[in-house]
């Protein structure tokens, strides 16, 4: 089965993410150890400061193997089925593992990709300002490259002294 999940970056946990992800670890252990990556290269950083993606899991539950290591640096927000799961092969036993090769949500994922801003760029983009001294992007909605910020999701609403 295929999930849409959103899920925001636990608070101080962005460099550990990063360095996951970079050093090819987020995930390791797991039997769906690619997929972590894969997730993290797709997903979308959206205004609500939500990251999204879509997952393919096959355990009985939705992400029942997954969610420990996703839990480690993610709040999951929302996991829900990313189509209809009478139509799913897999669930339907018609072509057990179907989801590997499966375009069910060749759609949805067309349309995330124009959603928010590339989830990775943005990380990487705030830990090198946090690096510098800055504080991220700005949270306003702009084009991609300068969109919502995964850092700058906490600073919201607080007001900076000038020293």
């Amino acid at each position: 089965m295929r999930y849409l999940v959103r899920g925001r970056v636990k608070p101080g946990r962005e460099p550990d993410l990063l360095r996951a992800i970079e050093d090819e670890t987020l995930g390791q252990g797991s039997v769906a150890a690619g997929e972590y990556l894969r997730n993290m290269q797709d997903a979308r950083l959206c205004a609500d400061q939500t990251a999204r993606w879509v997952e393919v899991c096959y355990c009985p539950t939705p992400l029942q193997e997954e969610r420990p290591y996703w839990e480690e640096y993610f709040d999951l927000v929302r996991v829900q089925d990313a189509h209809d799961r009478r139509k799913c092969r897999d669930q339907n036993g018609t072509e057990p593992w179907a989801c590997n090769a499966c375009d069910c949500t060749e759609r949805l994922e067309e349309k995330l990709k124009e959603t928010g801003t590339p989830f990775l760029k943005s990380l990487r983009s705030d830990q090198t300002a946090t690096k510098h001294g800055g504080e991220g992007r700005p949270m306003a909605d702009q084009p991609e490259g300068n969109g919502p910020s995964v850092t700058n999701a906490r600073n919201r609403g607080k007001v900076q002294s000038l020293k």
